[in-house]
C-alpha cells in the first residue's frame, strides 16, 4: 500500500465557494428579514382578571373547608336515644341512683308542663302494653 500524505499530494478543491463579501453583509441582511419588534403592551384587564381569579379561589376555598370538615368528621357523638337505651339495659345504675345524682337545677329543667289532651292520654293507655308494670312499680 502506498504512503498517503496530505501535505505532499495536491488537494482537491471543494465544489463550494462563498460569494465575495458574503459574510460581511450577512448580519445586515438577516436583520432586514426579521420582523420589526413591537413593544409589549401590558393590558389593564390582566390585573383585574388576576384579582378576580384570586377572589374566586378564596371564595371556593372558604366554602369548601366547612364541607370538607363535615364530610370527614370523625367525632362519634352519641345520640340521646342510644344513651338512654344503654343506661336502661346495659348499666348497673338504677333509676334511683340517677335521681340521687340530679341536683335541683337538673330537676327544674326536667320539670316541663305538658298539656296533654284526653284523646292523647287515651291513645297512650290503649297502645301501651306495659302499663301494669308501671302501676306495680309505683306501689
Amino acid at each position: 500500500m502506498k504512503d498517503f500524505r496530505l501535505d505532499k499530494h495536491p488537494n482537491i478543491a471543494s465544489g463550494f465557494k462563498a460569494p465575495d463579501n458574503y459574510f460581511e453583509d450577512l448580519e445586515k441582511r438577516i436583520m432586514e428579514q426579521l420582523p420589526a419588534q413591537e413593544p409589549k403592551v401590558i393590558p389593564l384587564f390582566a390585573r383585574r382578571k388576576t384579582w378576580m381569579m384570586s377572589a374566586v379561589a378564596i371564595l371556593v376555598l372558604a366554602l369548601s373547608i366547612p364541607v370538607y370538615n363535615n364530610f370527614y368528621n370523625t367525632s362519634e357523638e352519641i345520640d340521646a336515644a342510644s344513651m338512654e337505651n344503654y343506661l336502661a339495659y346495659q348499666s348497673n345504675i338504677s333509676q334511683y341512683d340517677l335521681i340521687n345524682l340530679l341536683d335541683s337545677e337538673d330537676i327544674q329543667s326536667l320539670d316541663v308542663d305538658l298539656a296533654l289532651e284526653d284523646n292523647t292520654i287515651e291513645d297512650i293507655l290503649t297502645n301501651n302494653n306495659n302499663l301494669e308494670n308501671y302501676i306495680y312499680e309505683n306501689e
